[in-house]
């Protein structure tokens, strides 16, 4: 590593730190346990760490920092992001939030494990707040030590890029940082715990405010603050509303709900599962955010959940993904209301600008997945809802299925007496594929290309349109576990390996294919990390 000089550009990151300027902060300074009332964040500093090392950073990211390959590959680099180093500039801070979890009201949550370093302004007049994640306790840690541990940061670093690179909103990820110390953990919450090697991100967005972040202020009654925060919020992240309107905070939420039925839309299209959609865990921007236990779908089953602590109730299911958006979204309407004071204009932007959008962009989305540019209510409710159907009788492998679909030539006549060779490769219990699934499946396909012929779309553009909406790779869970297990030993290529696979997941990529392009394994079927998560 080089020793960053001056003249290199992490020396000149420009800091316009508004958030901490023009909001009110905890009067304490002592980073001790605490309720924290009228005040949107606490100042608090990184823990210091032994022997920081860099295992991988995001070129893309830098980019948007306006920072060169030289200086993420310095010392000061790792010092900054480790939390070792606080440049000129940066006003180090947690924020405080609250949040319904699991559909109950937990009260003060907080930023436990996440600082924010600052907020930068790039050459491109583009607002960035750098987070660290595991960087140390914070007043919001509760019992919690503030840290993070390698397993849990490969994650998040490596499906943060990968979110961005699959046209999903996101938060992003500059870098992953092992801290050279150990930390105690109970993988399993069975009263075994063991040190694992601890990591830190560095995650940037414009803005990492949640519904909690609101919701605490509307909880405690402090209206004032409420409407304060609100108010920030319009100015720095929706400068496009117009900021004078009487409906401003309608207008606010309006689009809110557009950005999150967007993004649940996204969701669905690429099989990922989040895992724990508390409301603490929805950006006010409508990007994913807190990448936990979060999941893929290897075998189409609407009513999983990588979420070992949501097993039993499945709220945060695959399929229920829309509807506990939307029942977040209740939540953010009940805070703003004293803003706003009209229920009935909230119910109606909430079916509108929510419930019709995400209705109608999945039908759009879902239409695309087959190679249908655009949905029809009389054929393709019942084409769509027969195939995810039909997916869930036998054990199908959901990206390799879509993906493989597009190279089925339907303009011609399909002579199926089997399943096709372009998709058997998708289904992982051969012995499912029984002649009454055939039937079912065959019946399918005679729809599906009666469908496709009153279109007017072409077999090539219909080809294009699915490659370009089904991804070929996917961060599955079992690949970011072997990744995670080579950077416990020291070998960081498997991190940098998906990374860079993951930077082009709806291209073909031969080289790739036989290592990247299967179904998961049998031995990561029940494998921790490969399955479930806590």
């Amino acid at each position: 590593m080089t020793k960053n000089t001056p003249e290199f550009p992490l020396a000149k990151l420009h800091f316009d730190n508004a958030f901490t300027r023009e909001l009110p902060a905890d009067p304490l300074l002592e980073n001790m346990r605490r309720q924290v009332t009228g005040s949107c964040y606490s100042r608090v500093k990184p823990t210091k760490v032994a022997q920081p090392s860099l295992i991988a950073y995001a070129r893309e990211v830098a980019d948007l920092l306006d920072l060169d390959k030289d200086s993420c590959m310095s010392e000061l680099f790792t010092e900054v992001f480790s939390g070792n180093s606080i440049l000129t500039g940066m006003d180090p801070f947690a924020m405080c939030y609250g949040g319904h979890q699991f559909g109950n009201w937990a009260g003060q949550l907080g930023d436990g494990r996440a600082i924010n370093l600052g907020e930068i302004v790039n050459s491109r007049d583009e607002r960035w707040v750098l987070q660290l994640k595991g960087a140390g306790p914070t007043p919001y840690s509760r019992r919690a030590d503030g840290l993070a541990v390698l397993r849990s940061s490969v994650r998040e670093f490596l499906c943060s890029e990968a979110m961005y690179h699959l046209g999903v909103p996101t938060t992003r990820a500059l870098s992953l940082i092992d801290t050279g110390e150990p930390v105690l953990r109970d993988m399993f919450y069975d009263g075994h715990p063991e040190e694992e090697p601890g990591a830190i991100v560095c995650r940037v967005a414009p803005s990492f405010l949640r519904f909690g972040n609101y919701e605490i202020l509307a909880s405690r009654g402090d209206k004032e603050l409420l409407k304060r925060l609100a108010d920030y919020t319009i100015k720095t992240d929706f400068p496009h509303l117009d900021q004078t309107a009487e409906d401003i905070y309608l207008q606010w939420f309006s689009e809110v709900c557009s950005r999150t039925a967007r993004l649940i839309v996204h969701w669905m299209r690429v099989g990922f599962v989040h895992g724990v959609m508390n409301t603490d865990n929805m950006s006010i921007l409508g990007l994913t955010i807190d990448y936990g236990p979060y999941g893929w779908l290897e075998d189409y089953d609407p009513e999983w959940t990588p979420n070992t602590t949501d097993s039993v109730g499945k709220r945060y299911a695959f399929s229920n993904q829309g509807l506990i958006a939307q029942w977040n979204l209740v939540q953010l309407a009940n805070t703003l209301y004293p803003l706003i004071n009209d229920a009935t204009a909230l119910q109606s932007t909430l079916d509108n600008a929510y419930t019709r959008e995400f209705t109608s962009g999945w039908k759009t989305m879902m239409a695309n997945k087959i190679g249908l540019d655009r949905f029809i209510d009389e054929s393709d409710t019942h084409l769509i809802k027969e195939l995810t159907d039909i997916l869930q009788e036998a054990e199908t492998d959901m990206t390799i299925f879509f993906r493989q679909l597009a190279k089925l030539d339907i303009s011609e006549t399909l002579d199926i007496s089997q399943v096709p060779e372009q998709l058997i490769q998708a289904y992982y219990r051969p012995e499912q594929l029984t002649p009454v699934y055939l039937n079912r499946l065959h019946k399918w396909f005679k729809d599906y290309r009666h469908r496709f012929q009153a279109g007017s779309i072409t077999n090539s553009a219909r080809t294009a349109l699915m490659d370009r909406t089904n991804p070929k790779y996917v961060l599955r869970n079992y690949l970011a576990q072997e990744a995670i297990d080579k950077a416990a030993n020291g070998d960081n290529s498997g991190v940098h390996e998906l990374l860079e696979l993951l930077r082009r997941p709806y291209d073909e990529q031969p080289e790739m294919e036989k290592q990247y392009y299967r179904k998961r394994p049998e031995w990561a079927r029940h494998k921790p990390g490969c399955s479930m998560l806590s």
